[in-house]
């Protein structure tokens, strides 16, 4: 009687004799990789070569940092790969025609640049202009006109409380009960508007020394902080909007030679800054002049 096996036996696999091929290609690879190698390392540029193996010395922390800065690996560092055609190039390649048409263009750009900057300058001009009527009429209600002289400059509109009545008494920074009033009429207006101020100091060009004060910068700058105080605590002007500065002797509102005159350049200025950088004294409009009187205070011995 036959023995039938306990289980079905699994054929035998197949030897595969050809897998040392796929060992044989990988071999035949590398090869051809090294080889292309030393070619391309046959023809290395030794300046190029060093600043890579710096660079890569670098990157694995042989020096502190890789942005330390380095000579550039271009042939010629310094210019570009493909340098910008300058723009008198750019029309020497033009037809003629074109060129007249790139010429025209330009020029009437920049005169639409210089209408609009004027345009500009006048407009802020007769901002400034009403506000300076508006300034003179309050003040010519009150009887208190002649007391302000108002002028341009490159800065906007000069407001200059000139001492014809006495606004502020010799060697003193304190404003008379005259003066308190000018100023005040000045800033009810001048709070209706939103422009920056800058309060300017000045004392005349008398030959003496301040009675109480060391110099004619320290007296200038308090009468002119005399007037910013008043404009704030009185006048209700923004503290944002105000500004000092103070010139002692050294700015004269009229020729100190002339008959009176240390009576007006003793003074405080209040300026009210153009918001127009455009704003220049070539198209200023004409403003009001002040004569300068004969006054007691033109002789020798006068004061502050």
């Amino acid at each position: 009687m036959s023995r039938r096996p306990s289980r079905r036996e699994e054929p035998e696999e197949h030897e595969n004799h050809e897998r040392w091929l796929v060992t044989y290609a990988d071999m035949v690879t590398l090869l051809m990789v090294l080889f292309i190698v030393m070619f391309a390392m046959s023809q290395v540029d030794e300046r190029k070569f060093a600043e890579l193996r710096e660079g890569l010395a670098a990157g694995f922390g042989s020096q502190p940092s890789i942005l330390t800065g380095a000579s550039s690996i271009q042939d010629q560092p310094g210019t570009a790969p493909i340098a910008p055609i300058a723009p008198e190039l750019q029309l020497a390649n033009l037809a003629e025609r074109d060129k007249v048409l790139v010429e025209q263009a330009v020029q009437e750009s920049a005169r639409l640049e210089q209408s609009r900057a004027q345009g500009d300058a006048d407009a802020e001009l007769e901002r400034l202009e009403r506000l300076r009527k508006k300034l003179l009429a309050s003040l010519a209600e009150a009887g208190l006109k002649r007391d302000i002289r108002a002028s341009y400059d490159d800065r906007g509109l000069v407001l200059s409380l000139v001492s014809r009545h006495v606004v502020f008494r010799a060697d003193l920074a304190t404003l008379s009960a005259r003066g308190q009033t000018v100023v005040d009429k000045l800033g009810a207006v001048l709070r209706t508007v939103e422009d920056p101020l800058e309060i300017d100091g000045h004392t005349n060009q008398v030959p003496v020394k301040p009675k109480y004060f060391a110099t004619d910068w320290d007296l200038s700058a308090a009468r002119a902080v005399t007037v910013l105080r008043r404009l704030e605590e009185v006048g209700g002007i923004a503290t944002s909007r105000l500004s000092l500065a103070a010139f002692g002797h050294s700015r004269p509102l009229v020729d100190p030679s002339a008959p009176g005159s240390q009576d007006i350049n003793k003074r405080v200025d209040v300026v009210v800054l153009s918001r127009s950088s455009s704003t220049t004294t070539d198209t200023l409009p004409e403003t009001d002049s002040l004569s300068a009187p004969r006054t007691p205070t033109d002789q020798a011995g006068a004061s502050r």
